[in-house]
């Protein structure tokens, strides 16, 4: 099939790349981005099906590792990310997976922010030693701990920033100065904040991981995953993803491009109001302590604001009374749905020790600050007093 892909001029920004990025049109110059449902892909030739298999001809060959719809959106991503290349799979810990597994062998080392989703430590924590893989957990904003814990056969250093739950902020910098002083890789998540708000690799990361099921999606229509990075890292993870199939399938890579066409408007309007709320909960007497990054109370505000465009969209706060008070703030919503899932345009909430962070020990729960009175909001695109109101109803009874 012909088609006429054109190079967009240099210097677009972000919001034009989220758009333009990755067209790809057929013969019939569609507008819109085609959606190539298929499994595989015909040949002209027994030597072209040849040199396709072998890599010596570009282009799609079978779908679990080559599809149209995916190449647009890798290529999207990592044009907002500022990377040079971006493989795409099934959801965020296949992303997470496929990165590690790709890079790392048996007897290698990763150092890691004990600040994590709770399934990434899980994964690195528990399952990852059977394979021959250990871990080592630091704070977050310790540099000095990071710099402590390499070892000699330390191979990542892998962060998320900010954190899920709590929202604290690692200095990209100063742990991609580690990284590289030791020869080792640095991959950060970028799940909470998007390119349109933090782009780590321009601040030194040699790796950076989404769950695209969140904010690039941003309507919690499906899952998927993606890792952006150089093409040397790329097509490591490439062929892990060949052989073992974590697959990104083509009708969640269209929904996931179209999703970032809005990213930016969405990002920064859900910021806003996530500024608001935060500074709203603070002043409530039945709020012991908000965690937002965009608020001057916040441990690292002045390490966010010069790393990150805004606060993000993540609020958690913790509320006077317990578990107990903490699940009447849930129970009493009516509007804000009561799910794990974020990134979403509708506002959700969830208690994190009993939901993302349950399947973890209570010592690495306390390792990580979370608490049993702490809630996470969220914030979509409802009216910011609306959310209030919401949250005002538990939030009294509570007092």
């Amino acid at each position: 099939m012909s088609n006429t892909k054109k190079p967009l001029p240099a210097g677009l920004a972000l919001e034009t790349l989220a758009v333009r990025a990755g067209m790809d049109r057929t013969q019939h110059k569609e507008h819109s981005e085609a959606l190539y449902l298929t499994s595989s892909f015909t040949f002209d030739s027994a030597e072209q099906a040849a040199a396709r298999f072998s890599g010596e001809e570009e282009g799609n060959v079978y779908a679990r590792f080559t599809n149209p719809s995916v190449t647009l959106f890798e290529e999207r991503l990592a044009a907002l990310e500022g990377a040079e290349d971006c493989i795409a799979t099934a959801s965020g810990m296949a992303a997470i997976n496929a990165m590690i597994m790709a890079n790392l062998s048996a007897g290698d080392h990763i150092v890691a922010s004990s600040s994590m989703f709770g399934s990434t430590i899980q994964l690195v924590g528990n399952i990852l030693p059977r394979f021959g893989i250990e871990t080592t957990f630091v704070p977050l904003t310790d540099t000095a701990a990071w710099a402590a814990a390499v070892r000699p056969n330390t191979k990542l250093l892998f962060c998320e920033t900010p954190s899920n739950p709590l929202t604290e902020v690692g200095d990209i910098r100063a742990l991609a100065a580690i990284a590289h002083q030791h020869k080792v890789l640095l991959a950060v998540d970028n799940c909470f904040c998007t390119p349109i708000l933090q782009r780590p690799m321009d601040l030194g990361a040699d790796i950076v991981v989404h769950s695209a099921t969140k904010y690039l999606d941003g309507q919690g229509r499906v899952l998927g995953g993606a890792v952006c990075a150089s093409k040397a890292i790329v097509e490591k993870i490439f062929i892990f993803l060949r052989t073992t199939g974590p697959t990104l399938s083509a009708f969640n890579a269209w929904v996931l491009g179209k999703g970032l066409e809005t990213l930016s408007i969405r990002i920064q309007a859900q910021s806003a109001s996530a500024r608001a709320l935060a500074q709203w909960l603070e002043s409530h007497p039945s709020v012991e302590r908000v965690y937002y990054p965009g608020l001057p109370s916040h441990p690292q505000h002045a390490l966010a604001m010069e790393q990150q465009r805004a606060g993000g969209a993540i609020v958690s706060f913790e509320v006077k009374g317990g578990k107990d008070a903490a699940w009447r703030v849930v129970n009493s919503c009516q509007l804000l749905s009561i799910t794990a899932n974020l990134g979403d345009t509708r506002t959700t909430i969830t208690h994190p020790a009993t939901t993302t962070h349950g399947r973890i020990s209570p010592e690495a729960r306390a390792a990580a600050g979370i608490h049993d009175n702490l809630l996470r909001v969220a914030v979509g695109l409802e009216s910011v007093d609306d959310i209030r109101q919401d949250l005002e109803r538990g939030l009294a009874i509570s007092s």
